[in-house]
């Protein structure tokens, strides 16, 4: 698999150099951002993996966080893979020990160098999940970008809520005065209660798409009884205005093969000058 996937990397990353948009380096543009759960390995992990990042390098965002990102003995990092092919940044978080072959957490991929960032456990442990943090540096302004995958399952609301507080104390001691993201499957649909801990973020796509419900995120392919929109990206309330929020990563190729069983979300956002909102 590891030489199968090696070819099939190489022909992606040169047709992506091919491909890549050009543009005036000098005209400032707003950040675009991504989340997406790709699912990791299931579902024909090859097949999928040349849509991912045909569909991705098509939006040309700025950051890209993902979720359910495995690396084993026989498969490559999958962010380390979609870096390559893309041309960014990749920065792994796992709960999972360094030495281990099989590692499985979340990821962000940034256009820019990383200036510095971290990673901090939720409570309650035993459920390994994790929140990342990276500071990028955009047009001379530093933004904090959180990223996560909070948990599913039975006690889903309470759990979510505990992991929530958990962030929040992390963004608080890590954030500074920067403008702050948080992105991911947050496995819970927005407008949930538990969302609430995040009070002081405000849910991008539904500024922009105020009243709408019909939206999700879970893929009706793979969800045939589930709706929700459950990936999130949620933007300090003050410091941006959207100027655009859809649904992405949603159309299969001609042979049928989805890019994963979630949808991503693109979202545009312009950084005020503002202070922090009370």
């Amino acid at each position: 698999m590891i030489r199968a996937l090696g070819a099939l990397l190489a022909t992606i990353v040169l047709t992506a150099c091919a491909g890549t948009p050009t543009r005036d380096a000098a005209t400032p543009r707003d950040l675009r951002v991504v989340t997406l759960n790709i699912y990791h390995d299931r579902a024909d992990w090859p097949a999928r993996l040349p849509l991912i990042v045909e569909q991705l390098r098509a939006l040309d965002a700025d950051v890209i966080a993902l979720q359910e990102v495995l690396q084993t003995e026989t498969l490559p990092n999958q962010a380390d893979t979609l870096a390559a092919a893309l041309g960014y940044h990749a920065q792994f978080v796992s709960l999972d020990a360094e030495d281990r072959a099989r590692r499985y957490g979340n990821a962000l991929l940034t256009r820019w160098p990383v200036e510095t960032h971290g990673s901090t456990a939720l409570a309650p442990r035993e459920d390994s999940r994790s929140m990342g943090w990276a500071r990028i540096t955009r047009d001379g302004q530093p933004i904090n970008v959180y990223f996560t995958h909070l948990h599913a399952g039975q006690g889903g609301a309470a759990i979510r809520r505990q992991q929530l507080e958990d962030a929040v104390r992390w963004i608080d001691a890590t954030a500074g005065d920067a403008p702050s993201l948080v992105l991911g499957d947050f496995n819970a649909p927005a407008g949930a209660d538990e969302l609430a801990t995040l009070e002081r973020f405000f849910d991008t796509y539904g500024a922009q798409h105020p009243g709408e419900t019909a939206t999700t995120t879970l893929n009706p392919h793979f969800f045939p009884d589930l709706r929700g929109r459950i990936d999130l990206v949620f933007a300090e309330r003050g410091r941006f205005e959207v100027r655009d929020a859809r649904v992405v990563l949603d159309t299969p190729d001609a042979a049928g093969t989805w890019p994963s069983d979630h949808f991503g979300v693109y979202v545009e956002l312009r950084p005020r000058a503002e202070t922090r909102a009370p």
